[in-house]
């Protein structure tokens, strides 16, 4: 075998194996449902919000998000009481990474299809925190913290880790576009713009603690994660690069020992060299897509370089 045949069945084998445990062992199934479908969109390749969730940035992206997240006592106690996060780790990693792929990328038919499904999930999730609080998983205000901290998390990401950043006003139009879909699920008046999030997220600040539950999950996610060893190192680099993109007082908060300076100079490259792996892994299946263009995508407009059957990025856990 040459060392260009190598290579390749290398980077084949690790999208292969990226793809399984991102979308499942039936993603090419799930894929052309995506692709295959006719029917009108919410967004095109040339929109903000595709750019960002098609990119392997989401990959670290995903950690943030749920680091951030369970923050909120409220998000953590129904995360601890109802996911299967531990029990069922990728299974739940693979019907979010289903949910934003149908969402962003969908027809606006199975995109809906997809939001009433969670919709009625979550009207059926009720409990109380670990002080008792009562929470519901459809409280339009815990929808909209667990919403902010995700798409934050998502823009920080791209902009941190991918090819091309979006420029100031590109970044607003994402805030938008995210928030479609939010909107749809349940969250009220969604932010528009870049400062409209910010502006939420610091309106939560006075809520959030950290819980012996995110105590629990943060030590899964970064210690303990469902990865053979070999597989470890890998992941930590994305975990590294997850962690890096956390504001400095949410690291704080869940204990994380990592001063800013080591941020910039340790994890964040590790997250850098760990979403170029990604990328380059997925790319190795891009032979492997449904079509060259989607329907109802005009002709000539760009795709995501790296996309495969379910494309790089939609894999978010939130």
């Amino acid at each position: 075998m040459s060392p260009t045949a190598g290579a390749r069945l290398v980077q084949r084998q690790l999208g292969v194996m990226l793809r399984s445990k991102v979308a499942g062992d039936d993603a090419p199934d799930r894929a052309q449902r995506i692709w295959g479908a006719q029917g009108e969109r919410w967004f095109t390749p040339a929109d903000p919000v595709w750019r960002v969730h098609a990119d392997a940035s989401m990959f670290p992206a995903g950690v943030t998000s749920l680091l951030l997240q369970m923050l909120h006592p409220m998000a953590m106690a129904g995360v601890a009481g109802h996911s299967g996060y531990k029990s069922d780790p990728w299974g739940r990693l693979q019907r979010t990474s289903h949910y934003l792929a149908t969402t962003t990328f969908g027809t606006i038919e199975h995109a809906e299809e997809a939001i009433a499904m969670v919709r009625s999930i979550h009207e059926r999730v009720r409990g109380k925190d670990h002080l008792g609080r009562p929470y519901r998983a459809d409280d339009p205000h815990l929808l909209t913290w667990v919403h902010a901290a995700e798409i934050d998390s998502f823009l920080r990401g791209y902009q941190t880790f991918g090819d091309t950043p979006l420029t100031d006003a590109e970044a607003d139009v994402y805030v938008a576009q995210a928030g479609i879909p939010a909107g749809r699920l349940g969250v009220i008046d969604p932010p528009a713009s870049v400062a409209e999030l910010r502006a939420v997220l610091a309106s939560y600040r006075p809520e959030l603690e950290t819980s012996p539950a995110a105590r629990e999950a943060a030590r899964f996610l970064l210690l303990d994660p469902p990865l053979p060893f070999y597989a470890r190192p890998g992941y930590g680099t994305l975990a590294s690069g997850g962690v890096s993109l956390l504001p400095g007082w949410a690291r704080e908060m869940l204990g994380i020992p990592l001063p800013g300076v080591v941020s910039t100079l340790v994890a964040r490259p590790l997250g850098h060299l760990g979403t170029a792996a990604v990328r380059w892994g997925m790319a190795g299946l891009a032979e492997r897509r449904p079509s060259d263009t989607p329907p109802d995508t005009p002709s000539g407009s760009p795709r995501p370089p790296d996309e495969p059957d379910e494309l790089v990025g939609a894999q978010a856990a939130s």
